[in-house]
């Protein structure tokens, strides 16, 4: 009798074990540029694989050439990953040889680039293993894309006054990142966002639940959508 009562004892032990094992691991605090996730010595040797194979297209400051600092930075890569940034700079450097360069030489240019746009030093290096999930947000952890971002919103489509209006709009997002299976329903937000400058009629789609694709107009869309395409999702809304 008392072994019997052993087993299920030592089966609740483990399984409570296991749970706090999961709890911690999605607990788990994720990364940010802001936590230090290159060296100074990786800028420093990407100061001259810059100047070697893109200063004479790009300008490491907020103004100039094709700027990487800055709003243009923000623009391009708010809301993506350190690892989409090496992909995008590996893809499309040098102007003319995109690809050339060797996979440390691209993570050394990154490294400048994260110097340069005023984020932290720390103890290791950028490698393969380490950018793929962290994340590029405002240091104080907003996410929200700046003004001239392509983006996308999913709401109930509506018309205000004489104007187009998305309501329960969602958080505006990167038009790229997003796949669009869900848009039927996923989870509807709490905005309303006007839409500029469309050109098709909406009529046909008025009540019902559309993703809306354009270029923001103020951070985070906060002027409006500058419309590209409108999509119904669903007959109804929400």
């Amino acid at each position: 009798m008392q072994r019997a009562s052993v087993l299920p004892l030592a089966l609740l032990i483990i399984a409570s074990a296991t749970a706090g094992i999961a709890i911690a691991q999605t607990s788990k605090p994720r990364r940010t540029v802001w936590d230090g996730v290159y060296t100074e010595a990786q800028a420093a040797r990407g100061v001259m694989a810059f100047g070697q194979s893109c200063a004479g297209c790009h300008a490491l400051a907020a103004e100039g050439k094709a700027p990487l600092v800055g709003q243009s930075f923000w623009k391009s890569f708010a809301q993506k990953t350190v690892g989409d940034l090496v992909e995008y700079v590996s893809a499309n450097m040098p102007n003319g040889s995109p690809g050339s360069l060797s996979e440390p030489t691209y993570r050394d240019i990154v490294a400048l680039m994260l110097k340069s746009n005023g984020f932290p030093a720390g103890t290791a290096e950028l490698a393969r293993d380490t950018i793929a999930n962290v994340q590029i947000v405002q240091k104080d952890g907003r996410t929200d894309l700046p003004a001239d971002a392509l983006a996308r919103v999913v709401g109930c489509l509506a018309k205000s006054g004489d104007d187009w209006v998305v309501t329960r709009a969602t958080t505006p997002e990167r038009a790229e990142n997003i796949a669009g299976g869900a848009d039927a329903t996923r989870p509807l937000g709490d905005r309303t966002i006007p839409l500029k400058f469309v050109v098709t009629r909406l009529d046909p789609l008025s009540g019902s639940r559309v993703a809306v694709s354009g270029l923001l107009i103020g951070d985070g869309g906060v002027d409006g959508i500058n419309v590209t395409t409108v999509k119904r999702v669903a007959e109804k809304c929400p």
